[in-house]
């Protein structure tokens, strides 16, 4: 499988498409523009491959202070389980690697969840 093929085949943004699975764990690809919702996954590592584009990502350390770390083609970033995080870009794609079954909106998120968002476990790719 090659994932800029399988790219080009839908358009929706932060709506996850899953290109393989390894063990109990999805392979995911994604649109990414705009703002996403801050959330967090209490169980689980999330891994970002920003395959093109910027990809950043807001984090938020207990003590409310909050950073940025952007990412761009080829970049590779893992949000520990239980930190909040909130993702954005001004257009992009990325790879994803974590348990099947894993929310794009967390356990928890903060606020409404924008209409750009696709709060799901991944859609298998058509």
């Amino acid at each position: 499988m090659n994932v800029h093929d399988a790219l080009k085949t839908f358009d929706q943004i932060y709506s996850p498409r899953i290109v393989a699975r390894v063990n109990d764990y999805d392979v995911r690809i994604a649109h990414t523009r705009g703002e996403h919702v801050w959330h967090v996954h209490d169980d689980t590592d999330e891994f970002f491959l920003a395959l093109d584009g910027r990809f950043d990502i807001a984090i938020r350390d207990a003590d409310g202070t909050e950073r940025t770390v952007s990412l761009r083609q080829g970049d590779v970033f893992v949000v520990p389980k239980g930190t909040e995080h909130k993702p954005s870009s001004p257009g992009g794609a990325i790879l994803m690697f974590e348990p099947t079954g894993t929310v794009t909106t967390g356990d928890r998120h903060e606020g409404a969840i924008p209409s750009t968002v696709d709060s799901t476990a991944g859609h298998e790719l058509a």
